[in-house]
């Protein structure tokens, strides 16, 4: 039998080892996870939706048939998906009170590259209504707690990955990342987790979907061999709805390439000039120290784009796609925008989508390109931004708040705790957050590197030498009580 105590210590590439060196089955792994699920949900809320039964029996199926772990590396391992994401036969409610009781007619093309990998669905974790904010506290599906302080946030979209991995349930889980929504949990849990590069990895067939391409899903892991495992699962053959990166090889067998010294440019404000916490500039000046003793190259820099126009017109995009993703549901229901059951932040930006006039939303999408064309002839002379994720250390509960009555006031909010993570995704530009720094009242504090579009497999091999050069602890505390 596999001790709750061992499996909270492996990652997801060692328990795929034990399965096949038998040393223990898929039954007790999932068993596992079900196990410190049932331990711990109770208070984090990371799993919003549950498929304990359904998971052990796939699993005991994988052990009377073992042929079926030949499907990918890390088959027959359980696995959770971000309630953006559908699962065929399971509701999606993303967590929004207007999808109650949805069941998805089919799987996203995301999770079918989950499960044609052989993954077992353990269930979904819990995500801020539509994925539109830094923290995950949806009315529809409660407040999801940061497992290494419970009265702080995990970040947001994808908080309910980032708490399910940081409290020891699964090593690794499905996320999303629209604005920051990767790396913004990876930091506030003290996780890893990479944006990858546009076009690389499987979205949807139709642009509302990946908001135009704004958006793109990975994972959030405890360690970098796993992640990149995991990037490899969902890589695309051939280009889909953008252009793709020229991958040649696996990002899990590239790891271990020799690297080459980088030039990193360090970002020590805030691009909007909003006051930054003392803690996040100390934890990115540790860090540009950190690949200076590697071997690498940083230097301060000024901001290479002005974000505050970029982040604007990537506002009126995403506020586009957010009611067109809607329109349908409402149409369904018939129901009319302002009666829908919807987070006052949320009916704001769909407004300002459906409101869009055309003019506007080209002049939005050229400001987007335009800043393409600048991180492109910036990265001529850098290969690294270095920077914070966030301006400041995990957020507490309730601090911001999308169905405040003051929307001024959770708007300014909004833009005093982000700043940094959104430009790469109207860039399409890989970026990681890696969790090298805790406050000294031990919650975490990741740093972000961004890396040329297309440059995935180097910003990972750069956080292999950073994991190896400076340890981070996998799992909270809380995983271990």
């Amino acid at each position: 039998m596999l001790p709750l105590s061992d499996y909270i210590d492996m990652d997801a590439i060692t328990l795929a080892q034990g399965i096949r060196n038998r040393d223990f089955t898929n039954a007790e792994v999932t068993a596992c996870a079900i196990e410190q699920a049932e331990k711990l949900n109770p208070t984090l809320n990371a799993i919003n939706i549950e498929r304990y039964n359904s998971a052990l029996e796939q699993a005991r199926l994988f052990d009377d048939n073992p042929e079926l772990l030949n499907q990918s590396y890390v088959a027959g391992l359980p696995f959770l998906i971000k309630d953006l994401a559908m699962v065929k036969g399971l509701p999606t409610t993303y967590g929004s009170q207007l999808y109650k009781d949805y069941l998805s007619p089919h799987s996203s093309n995301i999770v079918q590259k989950y499960l044609d990998a052989g993954l077992i669905i353990l269930g979904k974790t819990n995500t801020p209504e539509c994925g539109l904010t830094l923290t995950t506290e949806p009315i529809a599906n409660g407040i999801t707690r940061n497992p290494w302080k419970t009265d702080h946030s995990t970040g947001g979209s994808s908080g309910g990955a980032g708490a399910a991995v940081a409290g020891g349930i699964f090593p690794v889980a499905h996320a999303t990342d629209g604005g920051g929504s990767i790396r913004i949990p990876a930091s506030c849990c003290g996780l890893f987790g990479l944006k990858p590069s546009r076009g690389l990895t499987a979205v949807e067939n139709n642009l509302a979907a990946s908001w135009g391409g704004l958006s793109a899903g990975h994972v959030v892991s405890q360690t970098v061999r796993d992640n990149a495992a995991f990037l490899d699962l969902i890589t695309l053959d051939a280009q889909n709805l953008f252009a793709r990166p020229n991958q040649r090889t696996s990002f899990l067998e590239g790891l271990d390439q020799p690297l080459t010294k980088l030039r990193i440019g360090i970002q020590l404000s805030h691009p909007m000039d909003q006051h930054l916490d003392e803690s996040c500039l100390i934890a990115v000046k540790n860090a540009a120290l950190l690949c200076e003793s590697l071997g690498h190259h940083p230097e301060e820099i000024n901001h290479p784009v002005e974000y505050r126009p970029v982040v604007s017109a990537m506002t009126k995009v995403i506020s586009a796609y957010v009611y067109k993703s809607l329109s349908s549901r409402l149409e369904e229901l018939n129901l009319e925008l302002e009666e829908a059951p919807l987070e006052a932040s949320t009916r704001i930006m769909a407004s300002l989508g459906r409101d869009l006039n055309a003019a506007d939303y080209m002049d939005a999408l050229d400001m987007i390109k335009a800043a393409e064309k600048q991180m492109i002839t910036f990265h001529q002379r850098y290969d690294i931004v270095l920077s914070p994720v966030l301006s400041k250390p995990p957020a507490k509960i309730g601090w911001l708040d999308m169905d405040s009555d003051d929307q001024k006031e959770y708007t300014n909010r909004f833009r005093e705790y982000s700043g940094f993570t959104a430009l790469y995704n109207g860039t399409g530009q890989p970026s990681m957050s890696a969790p090298l720094h805790q406050t000294h009242a031990g919650l975490p504090i990741g740093v972000m590197f961004t890396g040329a579009w297309g440059m995935d497999l180097q910003l990972l091999q750069l956080a292999k030498q950073l994991e190896h050069a400076q340890p981070w602890p996998r799992i909270a505390q809380l995983a271990k009580e």
